[in-house]
């Protein structure tokens, strides 16, 4: 009696790159949405919270950017009545780029991104045996 060939049951399909997430806010700003694309495609954000925390922090890097233009067009000193001055977005500036820092720290995005592929890293990436 021949053995007919059988078919396998399951094959595995192996993603040609990291998940993209999802599509990103259509308020965001270029500097937000940059940062909204450089993050979904290096990590796998899929719950409600983390969506929401990555999108406040994209607005937030939107936001100290036109902060940014705007001190870069009237200077980081100001004259006022009473002399000079540090700008006033200069303080709200570094507060949102505080803020962007400490979202993404919170999502734990400071921790290692997925990788396409399974196991240790290829060789001569860092340590090599000895001969």
């Amino acid at each position: 009696m021949a053995l007919k060939s059988m078919k396998p049951l399951m094959a595995v399909v192996v993603p040609s790159s990291p998940p993209s997430g999802i599509n990103p806010p259509a308020n965001l700003g270029p500097h937000g949405r940059s940062l909204w694309d450089r993050v979904t495609r290096e990590y796998a954000i899929d719950d409600a919270g983390g969506i929401e925390i990555l999108f406040q922090a994209c607005a937030a890097a939107d936001r100290a950017e036109e902060l940014r233009a705007a001190i870069d067009r009237d200077g980081a000193i100001v004259q006022t009545r009473a002399g000079l001055r540090d700008h006033p977005a200069l303080k709200h500036e570094l507060a949102n780029r505080a803020f962007v820092a400490r979202s993404l720290q919170r999502l734990g995005l400071n921790l290692e991104p997925v990788r396409p592929t399974t196991g240790r890293p290829a060789m001569g990436l860092g340590w090599t045996p000895p001969r």
